[in-house]
């Protein structure tokens, strides 16, 4: 990784270029549409190695977008009075009037790439200001070559830079959706599992359902089974089952021609007594009332 010359702006020591455009996002049912014509790139930018005692004051806020990545070392970064871990994989997306300061552990220093931009109008969508990157190989590729664009005359430079820049963009707001798609396929996963036990018990009434056994067959404890259910279900575990023993019940008892004792064998009721209870109290009926 290469290491270049003093920047002037605060940062480690860097190279400077200049180049101009600018970006545009729009967001279109998820799905984002940037113009990279209409990026402005700032002239400063650069890959560069902390020196062991290096630390960032700024005396201003950020005057532009800051796209800043961790390729290694150790650091903190207050961000608008938040503090955040620096690491390999740590990316920041600084806005116009945030205020940063940052130090680094001198026996772990940081190295980083940083690109300043600026955006014509104001943007309906942008990544998040802070992330961890998980897919860091084609990230670390796309911020070497654009800063190895200008160290040479490169014909097309500011162009594919521009280029470069969206494809970035892209990649940390990809990493968001990801990440969102991720929770709501957990959530969906979540529903799923709850509503398949509460369809077996409705189909099964008369096997012996325990709390237990039900969370097993969803592959979760117990104790996280019995608060899922309730809250999506809309009642506790043993009320369910319960219920849906005395409704399977009511409908053998009036439909069907068996006797109440007939009925709470099938439904596994050992004790008749209970059973005419338990059915009394949730239909406000006793069996033979319905029969």
């Amino acid at each position: 990784m290469e290491s270049y010359r003093i920047n002037s702006r605060g940062y480690c020591n860097g190279l400077i270029t200049k180049y101009p455009r600018i970006f545009y996002m729009e967001k279109v049912n998820v799905i984002l549409t940037i113009n990279p014509e209409k990026l402005i790139l700032k002239p400063s930018f650069a890959t560069i190695n902390c020196e062991p005692n290096w630390q960032w004051k700024r005396k201003e806020p950020i005057p532009n977008y800051d796209l800043l990545y961790v390729w290694s070392g150790e650091g903190n970064l207050n961000l608008n009075g938040k503090d955040y871990l620096m690491k390999r994989g740590s990316c920041f997306l600084f806005q116009p009037g945030d205020w940063t300061t940052a130090t680094h552990n001198p026996q772990n220093p940081l190295i980083l790439t940083y690109i300043h931009f600026d955006i014509e109008s104001e943007p309906e969508l942008l990544p998040k200001s802070y992330r961890i990157m998980k897919d860091i190989i084609p990230f670390e590729s796309l911020l070497t070559r654009y800063v190895r664009l200008f160290l040479i005359k490169t014909f097309g430079a500011e162009t594919e830079a521009q280029l470069i820049l969206k494809q970035l963009m892209i990649q940390l707001l990809r990493d968001e959706y990801e990440d969102d798609e991720q929770v709501d396929q957990n959530q969906s996963n979540l529903l799923a599992a709850i509503r398949e036990v509460a369809n077996y018990v409705k189909q099964h009434p008369g096997k012996g359902h325990t709390v237990e056994n039900l969370a097993a067959r969803a592959n979760f404890s117990p104790r996280y089974f019995s608060l899922k259910f309730k809250e999506i279900i809309g009642q506790p575990v043993r009320s369910y089952i319960v219920e849906a023993r005395i409704e399977r019940a009511e409908h053998l008892l009036h439909y069907t021609g068996m006797t109440v004792t007939e009925v709470a064998q099938a439904l596994g009721y050992d004790n008749l007594h209970f059973f005419s209870r338990q059915f009394k109290k949730y239909t406000g009926k006793s069996p033979s009332e319905v029969r």
